[in-house]
């Protein structure tokens, strides 16, 4: 049978036979038609989410922070090496092509040939030259080198998602950091002005005791509330410097504690306005992880459609031609050509189970991956209800904080006046100092706390909304 005979056959063949389709699994997770508490937001949130907080250095700390973390840099190269996964898988669909040039110097002997009057030993030397090219391609009848193309291909854009995540992540943790640094900032603020205010009621009752007129009680009870003060100092400077450490190593920069000399922290900035918070049934395409979770679900499926189809026949084709010949220069002449052409039909009859078992794994992983896909996704949805109701109470807890703050704030007034006056005891103002530095204390953590819940939102809604998977290996590719 001539060699275009039958590579016209085996395409034929390999034409008509359809890549079977995978059924595509469903989710049992049914989402609702809104969330428990809504937002009267309207229109898409920024890409770039940290804009609304008003702070600028914001957007250069997550730039600092894309460029030189690590962890991020690792999972680039995993997008990188699942990329090439994918060029491999996709390049078994083609056939592949080699040539080969040989050349050889022989010696042999013979030992006791009957040639009257020749000697007992005789030799023959030649040489030989030869120059081939060899193609081999494996027709992809049952669909199983395309279906491990489609897995490589998926798991590559899962890699993708996986670093758009991370991107995210990163974004979300320095932002959060930052506003630890500012809230620490201002705590130790707070308590360098507390110790400034203990130290001069202390001064006064120290006067007032040398004089005479208060008891000593008082006066360890005011010396008491300002070493205590010093003691806040310590700490919030210990937080302030802990805290700037975890930002700088986020940052990919040695861990210094001198992020401050470059850039200022402001105060804590107020809430921005509510984010829009889009529809549940959304949500499955904003965030990278699902979308990472829904392409390992897709790739463990079709890893089982090439379990399924290892079990089929294979046929391949190999077609070698060159020349050969004693003589260098007739490497080209036509006259010293040689060629062969291979069919190759194989099946496997006996495997002690092994493709069974095989199924049979690829079968588990996929069960494995859809558990996995529906749980990630349930905790998507409560991510996004939890930060929505935390949201609701912080703001609660932080208005009446500061109206607690602003009252104790007058009541210490009141009562250092009071008793600079000579009216009332000094239990009442050490409570009224205590009382006040507390509930401001708790006002600043409770600011914090609810700048920390927004990043948190915005991470749970999958930041600035975008929906774009990059395709690393062109499907088109894979189906041609």
């Amino acid at each position: 049978m001539k060699f275009g005979t039958l590579s016209a056959m085996a395409l034929l063949a390999a034409g008509c036979v359809q890549s079977p389709a995978v059924q595509q699994r469903s989710l049992d997770v049914e989402p609702p038609q809104r969330w428990s508490i809504t937002s009267d937001a309207e229109g898409e949130p920024l890409a770039a989410w940290w804009e609304p907080f008003g702070d600028a250095q914001l957007g250069e700390l997550i730039e600092i922070a894309l460029a030189q973390n690590n962890d991020l840099r690792a999972a680039a190269h995993r997008v990188d090496r699942a990329a090439a996964a994918g060029r491999i898988a996709a390049a078994d669909l083609k056939p592949t092509v080699g040539a080969a040039f040989a050349s050889q110097r022989q010696k042999q002997v013979f030992v006791g040939l009957p040639i009257p009057g020749a000697p007992d030993v005789l030799s023959s030397t030649s040489t030989q030259f030869a120059l081939s090219f060899e193609t081999s391609w494996e027709t992809d009848l049952w669909g199983r080198l395309r279906a491990g193309a489609r897995a490589a291909l998926a798991q590559s854009q899962a890699a993708e998602a996986d670093l758009r995540g991370a991107r995210l992540s990163l974004s979300g943790q320095t932002v959060k950091l930052w506003f630890a640094v500012a809230e620490a900032q201002q705590q130790l603020d707070l308590a360098r002005e507390s110790v400034a205010t203990f130290t001069t009621s202390a001064e006064l009752v120290r006067s007032r005791y040398e004089s005479g007129v208060r008891p000593s009680i008082d006066l360890r009870l005011a010396l008491s509330n300002q070493f205590n003060a010093e003691a806040l100092v310590a700490a919030a400077e210990n937080r302030l410097d802990a805290t700037l450490r975890r930002l700088e190593t986020l940052l990919g920069r040695y861990p210094s504690g001198e992020l401050l000399d470059r850039f200022s922290v402001d105060p804590l900035p107020n809430l921005p306005a509510p984010v829009p918070v889009g529809l549940p049934s959304e949500l499955v395409s904003r965030r990278p992880d699902l979308v990472a979770a829904e392409r390992r679900l897709t790739a463990a499926d079709q890893h089982l459609l090439v379990a399924k189809r290892s079990r089929y026949p294979r046929f391949a084709l190999t077609a070698r031609g060159g020349s050969v010949s004693d003589q260098l220069g007739d490497l080209v002449d036509g006259d010293f050509s040689v060629w062969a052409l291979i069919g190759n039909l194989t099946a496997p009859l006996f495997q002690a189970g092994r493709l069974k078992a095989g199924v049979d794994q690829a079968e588990a992983a996929g069960h494995e991956a859809l558990a996995l896909y529906a749980g990630q996704v349930l905790r998507a949805y409560a991510e996004v209800e939890t930060a929505l109701a935390a949201e609701q109470g912080l703001r609660t807890r932080g208005t009446k904080l500061r109206e607690t703050a602003e009252q104790l704030e007058g009541a210490r007034s009141l009562a250092e006046t009071r008793y600079a006056r000579g009216v009332g005891d000094y239990l009442t103002v050490l409570e009224s100092q205590t009382r006040a530095l507390n509930a401001r204390i708790r006002w600043i953590r409770v600011r914090g706390e609810l700048l920390v819940n927004r990043v948190d939102l915005h991470l749970a809604l999958g930041g600035g909304f975008e929906t774009h998977t990059p395709v690393l290996v062109a499907e088109e590719e894979i189906e041609s």
